[in-house]
């Protein structure tokens, strides 16, 4: 199950990222992080502009809701998601991964 925090501007969700992958996709849940794979290499941001563009598109939310908050250089990574409950993001995440 992906480790979710409750924040006061929206929710905290753990990312595992995989950089220069063979495609872009949402890969499941690992050690409580959502594995996300993008084919852009993780050079001078990048990778992570792709996978702020992967989590925007899979997860139905605006770019202006989604802040990477830490892991920049790294790949666990966390992202703010302001405006949603818990409770939405876990039902979007499922709905993203079923598909």
């Amino acid at each position: 199950m992906i480790a979710l925090e409750k924040h006061r501007d929206g929710v905290v969700l753990p990312v595992r990222a995989q950089p220069a992958a063979r495609n872009t996709e949402l890969k499941g849940e690992q050690e409580g992080a959502l594995k996300a794979a993008v084919t852009q290499v993780a050079e001078k941001g990048k990778a992570n502009h792709a996978l702020l563009k992967l989590l925007s598109k899979r997860l139905r939310l605006k770019k202006s809701q989604l802040q990477l908050i830490s892991g920049e250089t790294s790949r666990q990574k966390r992202f703010l998601i302001r405006d949603i409950s818990i409770d939405e993001l876990q039902s979007r995440l499922g709905e993203a991964l079923e598909s």
